[in-house]
């Protein structure tokens, strides 16, 4: 069968999505583009309502491709667990819908209804415990590969945990991801072990929240910073990253990690939302901005090179323009290197939901324009302070823009940060993704680095 599966959405959609093209290829499907499939599997978001809208428009797009009686659309994700039967009363040619926790029974099914053209589902029942999942991918020895690697060249993601627990009033992940489930330590150390010796050089570790691993009534022996301290100590593991964390559980062991251990990537994804004790409240954040800042400046004492960035969410219903300028003086303070900014958003079934007053949109697209536009200068001026340091990056793939004489590639360093790099005398077929190069900074360009290499490849 030939099949295309789209992907909107968090990190963990595209890990998810990942799985389970290797899943369907492991059984024999064949992944191809959006011309040329049959069966079409669309990995969906929900947190704000602009990506939930462009569902349905996607889906309408699908269903003039499914022209013969074995094609059909599958949809996944966040927006599959909250509508559920409302796809298949809606769009005919929807004939599976599996949520968060149904995508480990995603790929039995779809063989299921390729076969059987009248069959329809609906797959979102929580489960009590994180779902284990099975290999799906085949190496030239015909070994069956763990779950985690990734479409990046020396890079993996690995789920550590699934769901929160949190119920901030804004956000819908506790009702579409389902409340928090934490995986097994020795399954999570067991499948790093595995990836580091099938060639994977970076793992980053995926949870809703991970700084709560292990707090759940099913979760381990470990807490997140052991659990953190067991992966780094893996040999040949060159970096670790781990993503999203919750500024209220962080752990004083958990700072302490970025001054101790070498592989443990100088970057943090520490979501702010306001600079505002009167909007954090509201939104049930459970921390005020002393606590934050003090997160940020013990960070910073162990590990001066770190590369923070942030989520910021504004026009939340009650805002002021006071509410507001706090937020800027927080980007001003921490200096985040980037951030993803959104205007509030009412989702179903949240606290804000009912919060008043809300902010007029013109009001909130003001603020939000302010806050990228200054955004943009902080970014410009921490890139340009790197100017003549030495990188380590770990290879991707070829960068966007090339040069005569040689190839440029795209990478990234410890921090996160992309870095283009001119490789003389290299030809574009050669495959060095997942090679690490030491490189010079040398200038930045459209909000990324650009280097030369002054290291060998290895």
């Amino acid at each position: 069968m030939k099949f295309n599966v789209l992907t909107y959405g968090c990190q963990m959609n595209v890990h998810d999505s990942d799985w389970l093209i290797r899943a369907m290829e492991s059984r024999g499907w064949k992944a191809v583009e959006e011309s040329e499939a049959n069966i079409f599997i669309l990995n969906t978001c929900s947190v704000r309502d602009k990506p939930e809208q462009k569902v349905y428009n996607v889906l309408r797009r699908l269903g003039y491709l499914c022209t013969s009686p074995g094609d059909f659309v599958a949809v996944g994700g966040c927006v599959a667990q909250q509508i559920g039967e409302g796809f298949l009363e809606r769009f005919p040619y929807v004939r599976l819908v599996f949520g968060s926790d149904g995508i480990v029974q995603a790929p039995q099914y779809l063989e299921e209804l390729a076969v059987d053209h009248e069959k329809r589902l609906v797959l979102n029942d929580f489960l009590a415990q994180y779902p284990e999942r099975e290999g799906g991918l085949v190496n030239p020895n015909e070994e069956l590969l763990p779950p985690g690697i990734g479409t990046i060249p020396g890079q993996a993601f690995v789920n550590i945990m699934q769901g929160c627990d949190n119920f901030c009033a804004y956000c819908i992940v506790p009702y579409t991801r389902g409340r928090q489930k934490s995986r097994l330590s020795s399954a999570i150390i067991d499948e790093c072990r595995a990836l580091v010796k099938a060639g994977v050089r970076e793992i980053t570790l995926l949870g809703q929240n991970v700084n709560s691993f292990g707090m759940d009534k099913n979760g381990s022996d470990l807490s997140f910073a052991q659990l953190l301290y067991k992966i780094a100590e893996i040999e040949g593991l060159e970096r670790v990253r781990f993503t999203t964390s919750h500024p209220k559980d962080i752990a004083p062991e958990v700072i302490k990690a970025f001054g101790e251990l070498p592989n443990l990537c100088p970057h943090l994804h520490l979501p702010v939302q306001s600079g505002s004790d009167n909007i954090l409240k509201k939104m049930g954040r459970k921390y005020d901005r002393a606590r934050y800042l003090g997160i940020v400046e013990g960070l910073k004492e162990v590990c001066p090179e770190i590369a923070l960035t942030t989520d910021i969410i504004v026009g939340f219903p009650g805002e002021t323009d006071e509410d507001f300028e706090q937020t800027m003086d927080i980007m001003e303070r921490v200096r985040f290197e980037s951030s993803f900014s959104f205007k509030y958003s009412d989702r179903p079934g949240v606290a804000a939901l009912k919060m008043m007053p809300k902010v007029p949109e013109d009001v909130a697209q003001k603020r939000l324009t302010r806050l990228q536009e200054r955004q943009k200068h902080i970014t410009r001026e921490c890139l340009e302070e790197l100017y003549g340091n030495d990188m380590i990056v770990l290879l991707e793939r070829n960068s966007k823009w090339q040069e005569e004489g040689g190839v440029a590639w795209r990478g990234k360093d410890p921090g996160g940060r992309v870095v283009n790099i001119f490789i003389e005398g290299i030809e574009g077929h050669l495959p060095l993704g997942g090679k690490l190069v030491k490189a010079k900074i040398i200038e930045a360009k459209n909000h990324s680095l650009v280097g030369v290499k002054v290291g060998d490849l290895w």
